[in-house]
């Protein structure tokens, strides 16, 4: 037995009561809140800007908790939109059996997204994940107008209609249902627009987003789909006489009719 300070020194110092750590490094916690005016995007680039500037070289700093996984996740917003479209594409070209009408009525969703963004910049709203949620909802409600029209417009083409007339009539037949949906669509929404309270950005963001791209989609669209059925069939016609021929000897076949021209 001997004495422990024949061995070690021994000095009294002041520490943390506890000590953490991250990934086996020692670690400290900070938490944050944005600014008003400022969105959480923002408020992280910040950190890290500042971060990089007054950190020494020996330390370091990672993301935790929800700010990792926003992340994480803020690249993946183009990416799920693309794999909506094309969801939403193949469904219809199995529905049609072909690959031009589903063109011409995922063509409709641009306006939506256009009215959409449009609305954002003009309440001066960020474009956030409510947003995106949104714009993906606008994938449906701006194809559902589109298929109005080009569904009439084709069962016009198989009385016997030129291309010009069964757009033109197709988009006056279904005027009434397009503006009926498309208003209890608004109605149902405008609520989500002029939200207050706990959670009133989240509901106005999505809100919106929502409202402005039906509102564009839905007027747009009546002008901008019989214009696009006219092109891309008078295309498809022109490029692809044989495949249109048979196409409407089937149909013959199948419905016991003989088309009649009606210019």
């Amino acid at each position: 037995m001997i004495p422990m300070s024949n061995l070690v020194k021994v000095t009294s110092t002041t520490g943390a009561q506890t000590i953490n750590h991250y990934n086996l490094y020692r670690s400290i916690e900070i938490n944050g809140q944005t600014a008003p005016g400022y969105s959480s995007g923002e408020a992280l680039n910040a950190m890290e800007e500042v971060a990089n500037q007054v950190l020494p070289r020996s330390f370091g700093y990672e993301w935790a908790g929800i700010s990792a996984e926003e992340k994480e996740s803020g690249g993946q917003a183009p990416l799920i939109f693309g794999l909506g479209l094309v969801f939403v594409f193949l469904v219809l070209a199995a529905q049609y059996e072909n690959y031009i009408d589903p063109l011409i009525i995922m063509l409709s969703v641009p306006l939506a997204i256009l009215g959409a963004l449009s609305a954002q910049y003009l309440r001066g709203l960020e474009n956030d994940i409510f947003c995106q949620v949104g714009l993906v909802m606008l994938i449906g409600l701006a194809s559902k107008n589109a298929i109005l029209i080009v569904e009439f417009a084709n069962q016009l083409r198989e009385e016997g209609f030129s291309i010009s007339k069964a757009a033109v009539r197709a988009a006056q037949e279904r005027l009434r249902p397009i503006l009926m949906t498309a208003l209890s669509t608004l109605l149902g929404i405008f609520p989500l627009l002029i939200a207050t309270g706990a959670g009133a950005g989240s509901r106005q963001s999505l809100g919106t987003a929502v409202f402005g791209g039906m509102f564009i989609a839905t007027f747009l669209s009546l002008f901008i789909v019989p214009i696009l059925y006219i092109v891309i069939v008078s295309l498809r016609e022109q490029l692809m006489p044989s495949r249109i021929k048979e196409e409407r000897v089937e149909s013959v076949e199948e419905n016991g009719k003989v088309p009649i021209s009606r210019q």
